[in-house]
């Protein structure tokens, strides 16, 4: 029982302590703009295959869909909370994040990579 109220104690506030320390709403507006940029890198290089062009602008929709429905249910603790728009916009920012390393992947796998749908410059 200790352990349990110590802990409950100290996880609130380390995550307050973690976002107070940045700002969220900026660190998403920092990463979705990364992750911008890296998606227009591979619609560039997706110019001569408009099926695959495709198929990235499906799977970047619903990987949106993804992140938000992800992002509310992590925030859901806190609904109705003022702190619940600050973890939500967190955790949008670690997802954003996460994919921009993974669209990166894409651009810098090896040309004999058959896993790799993006062509090598």
């Amino acid at each position: 029982m200790r352990r349990l109220l110590f802990s409950a104690g100290i996880v609130p506030f380390m995550l307050s302590a973690a976002l107070a320390q940045s700002d969220p709403a900026a660190d998403l507006q920092k990463a979705d703009k990364a992750l911008n940029e890296t998606f227009r890198q591979i619609e560039h290089r997706l110019a001569q295959d408009p099926a695959g062009k495709e198929r990235l602008i499906k799977a970047q929709r619903a990987w949106i869909e993804f992140r938000d429905a992800e992002c509310t249910f992590q925030s859901s603790g806190e609904d109705g909370g003022s702190a619940a728009p600050m973890v939500a916009a967190a955790c949008k920012a670690n997802l954003t994040e996460d994919r921009t390393r993974q669209l990166e992947n894409y651009l810098n796998c090896e040309e004999t990579d058959l896993a790799c749908p993006v062509p090598a410059q």
